[in-house]
């Protein structure tokens, strides 16, 4: 992060600036297109119901939001992904990179590493999915009968169960986006490769990943507070001397855009130093795994004695051959 931070905040930087307008504008038409209807279903008159008009428009719209805001920030977060270990492979290379082939690697590996993804968080959530599948049934057969508050209480027992399953395939497939960039392989080719990986030493990788996950949250969250205690500042000293009764003033639109774009400025850096460092340990955790393994290093060094940093493009590490199970 420190050699190469520049093309790591330019990719993300450039990743945000397209994501964010693209949700903020989504939202807004969204809103307009139903504005009509949001005081009649919020606030109806009193001793009235909302009516269909009104609620089937307002239904409509909130999943075609909730859609393309899902798609978004699912592309936006594989770019992401894909970003880290695209940069981590010229680091374990040694050789200088910069935004232009950072962008070119993230968006040329995206709809690989988004199929990646996808796929892990159906087999990570398949516990809790197959939890649901059965309770839900019982639940509204036994709706009203003697026995649905015991079926409520079971839930919690149920879901207890599922989540060390989950979390055991979460961390069996965690290199798998790695694998995407670094070999260049499919989405089920690498979920079958950070299995292999991850095989016999789940607790390490388990216990890494987890440690840098409660460090880059808590990066994090020193690095939005700052951001988060300026926007308060900004907008409750306006707000507390807007005259009752009267509309917003100028000071008080100003001190809440100030406000709003502190916050989304902290937001934004921090999450990006969030995505950065646990991808960043997710793919050293994968170079350290093939060292270990499969002899990378040899093959590494073997590449820059033919072709030393500063000569030509660099090499692809060499694909592993098919390991064997001692």
């Amino acid at each position: 992060m420190r050699r190469h931070w520049k093309q790591l905040a330019g990719v993300m930087l450039a990743v945000q600036a397209i994501a964010l307008p693209v949700m903020a504008l989504a939202v807004g038409i969204a809103v307009a297109a139903v504005y009509r209807h949001i005081e009649p279903v919020f606030n109806p008159p009193y001793g009235e119901k909302p009516t269909a008009e009104h609620v089937v428009p307002l239904l409509v719209a909130g999943c075609t939001l909730f859609v393309l805001l899902l798609v978004t920030g699912v592309l936006s977060m594989a770019v992401l992904t894909t970003l880290c270990p695209a940069v981590l492979k010229e680091a374990v290379m040694g050789r200088p990179t910069t935004f232009r082939a950072m962008w070119r690697a993230a968006i040329r590996r995206t709809p690989a590493v988004a199929g990646t993804m996808l796929l892990t968080m159906l087999i990570v959530g398949s516990p809790v999915f197959a939890v649901m599948a059965v309770w839900l049934p019982l639940m509204l057969s036994s709706a009203s009968g003697e026995t649905a508050p015991a079926l409520i209480a079971l839930l919690p027992l149920l879901l207890l169960a599922a989540l060390p399953v989950s979390v055991w395939l979460g961390t069996r497939l965690s290199l798998a986006p790695v694998a995407v960039v670094l070999e260049g392989a499919g989405p089920i080719t690498a979920l079958r490769r950070s299995a292999r990986l991850v095989r016999g030493e789940w607790w390490r990788i388990f216990g890494i990943t987890m440690l840098a996950a409660m460090l880059a949250g808590a990066v994090s969250w020193l690095i939005q507070m700052p951001f988060n205690l300026i926007g308060m500042f900004a907008v409750i000293p306006a707000v507390a001397d807007q005259p009752e009764g009267s509309g917003p003033t100028a000071g008080v639109i100003t001190a809440l855009a100030i406000g709003f774009f502190a916050m989304l400025f902290g937001g934004a850096v921090g999450q990006m130093f969030q995505i950065g460092f646990t991808q960043l340990a997710s793919g050293v955790l994968y170079v350290d795994q093939r060292i270990r393994r499969e002899g990378l290093a040899d093959a590494i060094l073997a590449e820059l004695a033919a072709n030393p940093p500063g000569t030509g493009p660099a090499p692809t590490p060499p694909q592993p051959e098919a390991p064997t199970d001692t």
